[in-house]
């Protein structure tokens, strides 16, 4: 299984077009995002994926009932909340968007994920906690370090890469 991964989109809908191109042609199975969606216009754009995507409420996201309705509508959009907590390939999942840092740092190492998915610093991360992988994959929207960027994970091998916009 071929997990696509991005977050912190806050409103760019032409980078998060190019986020969702980019998980169309890498054919992902899924689609992980990491919060600050920001406006519920956002989401048909990530409707667009050819797969499911899910995601979770980021510190920015304001109005979240209009953000569910218009995911309701969509119906392959999902926002589980603040955390989601996921088995794919036989592995476990956690996916957060990473503002409350306490909850982060005890999460991975906690030991119980072989992936930790977050957000929130807008900075693309990659690392390992002894066997939990750890993914931020950067910001679709470029705003703060100017490099938009998504990422993938093949969930069999774990090996994970980045893709600019």
């Amino acid at each position: 299984m071929l997990l696509g991964i991005m977050g912190d989109s806050h409103d760019h809908l032409p980078n998060l077009d190019k986020g969702v191109h980019e998980m169309n042609e890498c054919s992902v199975d899924l689609v992980l995002h990491t919060g600050d969606f920001i406006s519920p216009f956002t989401i048909p754009a990530l409707a667009k994926c050819d797969t499911r995507v899910i995601g979770v409420f980021g510190n920015n996201d304001g109005d979240r009932a209009m953000l569910t309705g218009k995911c309701n509508e969509s119906g392959t959009v999902e926002i589980q909340g603040n955390f989601v907590d996921l088995c794919e390939d036989g592995r476990r999942v956690a996916l957060i968007h990473g503002h409350e840092q306490k909850i982060l740092a005890d999460l991975i190492e906690s030991g119980l994920f072989d992936l930790v998915v977050h957000g929130h610093t807008h900075k693309k991360a990659l690392f390992r906690t002894g066997e939990t992988l750890v993914l931020n994959p950067g910001e679709i929207c470029g705003y703060l370090t100017g490099d938009a960027t998504v990422a993938t994970v093949d969930m069999r091998t774990m090996d994970a890469r980045f893709i600019n916009l």
